[in-house]
């Protein structure tokens, strides 16, 4: 398996197709870069190299009991763009991976890069604050933790099946193997980093970093998110970001890409395109 070794000892899984400019993909808590599946195969088929990596403490990469924040995760990240001298590059980040790709951007330059998405991002910041109003509470995550400390097979079977999909919706059809292969992915991860990683997505403030970015940025977000809801992430990151346009999804739910793949492509190789 191809693998970069960081410096603090984790093996960072990666996939690495095609030739081309590069699209390097950030996935979602708690999945792996199997996420990108539908994403992978059509811009591989498009032309474009397709990269993407498991999260430490996700997927095929080193379960460590530590470096489960959004800085180790940039760092990470930056580790991977040298390893592979990736140039031109754009970066995906779904939902966690947003908020990776932005602190990466602000933490490590943007040199390497020439454009960036944010899809059903967790910037600015999730969790209810001060400055935050429109946040959700803490004790929301609280909860999270405390399943996946102790319930997490059945807690990683629940979320795809209801809100992660938008399953949950009347008229909507469950799809049973994306609820499974949700389930796979996570059960693959360890539950140490996968517990503090909500801290991570949940508690980190992108504000500073959004500010910061001036490579163009496409905000994609469903209006129907049950996971990272609409109002206090999307348009907000859009105002933040000094080059960033707002593309808002009618009905569209946290795991768009996915149950939402064409219309999402399309609109993904529209953004490189132009």
């Amino acid at each position: 398996m191809p693998v970069l070794p960081t410096t603090d000892g984790v093996e960072i899984f990666y996939k690495d197709w095609g030739s081309g400019q590069p699209i390097v993909f950030s996935h979602g808590w708690p999945l792996s870069s199997d996420d990108w599946d539908a994403q992978l195969m059509f811009f591989l088929a498009h032309g474009y190299r397709v990269i993407a990596h498991d999260r430490r403490g996700h997927g095929r990469s080193t379960q460590v009991a530590d470096g489960h924040d959004m800085d180790h995760y940039a760092d990470d990240l930056a580790a991977l763009t040298a390893h592979l001298d990736l140039h031109d590059a754009v970066h995906v980040g779904h939902s966690t991976g947003g908020g990776e790709v932005v602190r990466y951007l602000a933490r490590h330059g943007e040199d390497r890069v020439a454009k960036a998405v944010l899809l059903s991002a967790v910037p600015p910041i999730m969790v209810q604050t001060e400055a935050n109003p429109g946040g959700l509470p803490k004790s929301v995550f609280d909860g999270i933790q405390e399943q996946v400390a102790t319930n997490r097979s059945n807690f990683y079977r629940d979320l795809p099946a209801t809100a992660f999909y938008g399953f949950n919706r009347p008229g909507v059809e469950p799809q049973e193997a994306v609820i499974q292969n949700w389930w796979r992915q996570g059960m693959m991860g360890g539950a140490k980093a996968h517990h503090d990683g909500v801290v991570a997505f949940s508690q980190t403030d992108f504000t500073d970093d959004l500010r910061k970015i001036t490579v163009p940025v496409l905000v994609m977000h469903g209006d129907d998110d049950q996971v990272v809801p609409y109002a206090d992430s999307g348009p907000l990151s859009a105002e933040l970001l000094p080059n960033g346009t707002l593309k808002t999804y009618a009905s569209f739910p946290h795991g768009m890409p996915t149950t939402q793949a064409e219309t999402i492509n399309a609109d993904l190789l529209e953004f490189l395109q132009s």
